[in-house]
């Protein structure tokens, strides 16, 4: 996989598969230290009075796991940078420990504004899925992506 998808090899339509990352619960644990602190998210034990039963994810974490799934696994992977512009995100279900997630994304609109030739946006729609295929996020984005820089002179 060499090969890395720019803003001219898209299309409205095309879809992006990743590969599947495995979410442990040292990993929750560690992400909620430094980026969401809740019990349910930090404490196996305390976990199980909260409304979730148990260990859970933060959502962020969720979030963040799903674009880093995008650009490093998507086949072919999206070229960076890969800068966020818009978002509108739902978390559906919870991620436990042992819970493996892959991403799928639709190109649902392309932008060339005729200011900026080296970029453009790409809308899509994200799903996360867990190993049941169970979508446990949904995102409509809207990424700043940009040219080849390769041909960036001959267009």
């Amino acid at each position: 996989m060499t090969e890395k998808l720019y803003l001219d090899d898209l299309h409205v339509g095309q879809r992006l598969r990743s590969k599947s990352v495995t979410v442990s619960a040292q990993d929750i644990i560690r992400f909620a230290r430094e980026n969401d602190p809740q019990y349910f998210h930090l404490d196996e034990e305390a976990a199980k009075d909260s409304m979730f039963g148990g260990l859970v994810a933060s959502g962020w974490q969720t979030g963040a796991l799903s674009i880093k799934l995008l650009i490093e696994s998507a086949d072919p992977p999206l070229a960076g940078p890969v800068i966020g512009v818009e978002s509108d995100i739902a978390w559906k279900l919870p991620v436990r420990p042992g819970d493996s997630l892959r991403v799928e994304a639709e190109v649902t609109r392309i932008v060339r504004p005729r200011r900026y030739a080296d970029r453009g946006f790409v809308s899509m729609n994200v799903a996360t899925f867990n190993q049941r295929d169970d979508v446990v996020l949904t995102q409509n984005v809207k990424i700043l992506a940009f040219r080849d820089p390769a041909c960036a002179d001959a267009r």
